[in-house]
């Protein structure tokens, strides 16, 4: 029943807008607006939504919600932190299999383009080594040390700077428990629209978060400057750190869900800050500009434009990357990250010991030595990015703006549906002609992400497939534009 609900509640077959509005009244600015950062206690400020006023944690107990319960009888719901329950849930993507059966087709026929996976998976080799790996039965290495070693030579950064997680979701909850307090209105900044996790494990942790708003008009670049507005605030240095100014920025280059990229200069401005940058790269080897980013880590095959020997210079810059877009490892979470050595030494003590399992030990190493193989599929998938701009600009520019993107996806605004007096329900002529576009495609067995965030208003994000995916995905968008039934 959960996995219906997130389904029908992610197709629109529930209208959630005005719940979700009114979870959004008293909280940060809207874009247009500049930047919002609360000294109180509060929810996150992006995917997931919950009260801005401190918590009265004597005043707010959970109360059981067994009606059977009898009187006087302890209640272990009692003990729950009010600020989770008063969480909104992260509600992801569904997996392939459930929703095959929910739009009842064979798996084989969906075309999914709206997670923003490598439609071409993994190495050839990862299938023969987990097949034949023989100590399943004894826990791994708590360390990953041959992983690690495996990613120092492919990235350049010391393996006394790495640190292997399951999946960088993990990592990104990893910083939150080193370096925020619970309760001690420590804050970070986000910078919307961008990855859900952020604001998410914020709350998970207790931290209040500072939100400064990308915005169009920009071409959702960071906002540095309101960033240092935030330090600029305060007035006084306690330990090297500005009174009350944020701990941790996180940072998303390529940024989920456009595809920009901080610039060199940029990043450098947020480094001066005295505050941890966190800089996400889980989309780092699909950029191919080099206007914006001076330093690639050059490899055998083919350079990635990443900042990750970066942090043998910076003592405050933490860079996190992954195996689950590039190397096709979604399904089995291996991130890794290059943290300052500082941080790193107290991360080691936290950290769960057997927090990567033998399987994906075993697959991101193959893949670093199969990555040959990968970076042709990479460089496929850029192609294919390449098409959807000349596709689109072909076809279907009068309608649909696209966004310049450096990642395996582009996000698209939809700005009026192409033929609102065509019989494709009720949707068409309304005010959602992008969500009229995502049920009309997801009917044909095509995923995309539709997004109705503030900032985001009908905007689409389609990640890049295979020629043939892409293609059926064009002629579906020509009956669309036709008027097809």
């Amino acid at each position: 029943m959960r996995a219906l609900y997130n389904f029908l509640s992610a197709s629109g077959a529930w209208r959630m807008d005005g719940r979700r509005r009114a979870n959004r009244r008293g909280r940060e600015r809207s874009p247009s607006g500049r930047r919002s950062c609360p000294n109180g206690t509060r929810g996150p400020l992006w995917a997931v939504n919950s009260s801005d006023q401190p918590i009265d944690t004597d005043a707010t107990r959970v109360q059981s919600m067994d009606p059977s319960a009898p009187s006087g009888a302890f209640r272990p719901g009692q003990y729950i932190r009010p600020e989770l329950v008063r969480m909104q849930p992260y509600v992801p993507i569904l997996p392939y299999e459930v929703l095959a059966r929910q739009l009842g087709r064979d798996p084989a026929d969906i075309v999914k383009l709206d997670a923003n996976e490598n439609p071409y998976g993994p190495a050839p080799g990862v299938f023969q080594a987990l097949a034949s790996a023989p100590f399943l039965h004894i826990y791994p290495d708590p360390e990953s040390t041959e992983l690690r070693q495996a990613l120092a030579d492919f990235t350049g950064a010391p393996i006394e700077h790495l640190m292997v997680g399951h999946g960088a979701d993990e990592l990104i909850d990893l910083v939150f428990r080193l370096l925020i307090e619970p309760g001690k209105q420590q804050r970070i900044v986000n910078a919307p629209p961008t990855f859900g996790m952020y604001p998410f494990d914020a709350d998970v942790n207790g931290a209040v978060v500072c939100t400064v708003w990308r915005r169009e008009a920009d071409g959702y670049r960071f906002p540095v400057e309101e960033v240092e507005a935030l330090f600029a605030d305060g007035d006084k240095v306690v330990n090297g750190s500005l009174s009350g100014g944020p701990r941790v920025i996180f940072v998303a280059s390529p940024n989920n869900p456009d595809g920009s990229v901080l610039s060199d200069a940029d990043l450098r401005r947020l480094l001066a800050l005295p505050a941890v940058v966190v800089l996400d790269e889980a989309y780092a080897e699909f950029v191919d500009s080099e206007d914006t980013i001076d330093g690639a880590m050059l490899t055998d095959d083919a350079p990635v434009y990443s900042r990750i020997q970066w942090v043998q210079e910076h003592r405050n810059l933490i860079v996190l990357r992954t195996f689950s877009k590039w190397a096709g490892l979604a399904g089995l979470r291996v991130g890794y990250g290059a943290f300052p050595l500082e941080l790193i030494e107290q991360l080691w003590k936290i950290k769960q010991p057997y927090n990567v399992n033998a399987a994906g030990q075993i697959a991101a190493k193959v893949s670093l030595s199969e990555r040959a193989d990968l970076f042709h599929k990479v460089a496929r998938l850029k192609a294919e990015r390449a098409r959807f701009f000349q596709v689109m600009a072909e076809r279907h520019a009068s309608w649909m703006r696209l966004y310049p993107s450096q990642s395996n996806f582009v996000l698209c605004r939809v700005l009026r549906h192409p033929r609102p007096e065509s019989s494709l329900g009720t949707d068409a002529g309304s005010s959602a002609p992008a969500r009229a576009l995502r049920d009309f495609l997801r009917d044909r067995g095509i995923l995309i992400r539709y997004y109705s965030s503030p900032g985001l208003e009908d905007c689409i994000r389609v990640s890049m497939g295979t020629p043939a995916q892409m293609d059926r995905l064009y002629t579906a968008l020509d009956e669309f534009l036709d008027g097809g039934d």
